[in-house]
C-alpha cells in the first residue's frame, strides 16, 4: 500500500520543520528524498546536495559518500547554487527553502 500524496507532503513538510531545528538525520532524510523521489518528492539534485552539504557537516559520512554521488551527475554551476543554498539555510533557517 503506497503512501498518499497527502501523507508524502506531510511528511515532507515535517522533516523541513525538523530540519530548521538542525536536525542531521532530518538533513540526511530530505537529501534523499530529493535525489531518490521518496515520500512523494520530486527529483532536484541541487536540493538534495544541499541537504547532504548540511548534515554533512555535522559529520555525517552517509551524507558525505551520498553528496560525492551525486555530485558525479551535477555540472559544476548545480553544485556552486547548491552549496550556495546550504549556507543561505544556515544564515536564514528554514526560510530559506
Amino acid at each position: 500500500m503506497g503512501i498518499s500524496q497527502k501523507g508524502a507532503r506531510f511528511l515532507s513538510e515535517s522533516r523541513v520543520e525538523d530540519a530548521a531545528q538542525t536536525s542531521s538525520t532530518a538533513w540526511f532524510e530530505l537529501g534523499i528524498r530529493h535525489s531518490s523521489g521518496t515520500g512523494g518528492a520530486i527529483i532536484d539534485l541541487v536540493e538534495a546536495h544541499k541537504w547532504f552539504n548540511l548534515a554533512a557537516m555535522t559529520g555525517s559520512e552517509q551524507a558525505q559518500e551520498w553528496r560525492a554521488e551525486i555530485a558525479c551527475d551535477m555540472t559544476p554551476r548545480q553544485i556552486a547554487d547548491a552549496q550556495k543554498a546550504a549556507r543561505a539555510f544556515l544564515q536564514t533557517g528554514a526560510r530559506a527553502n
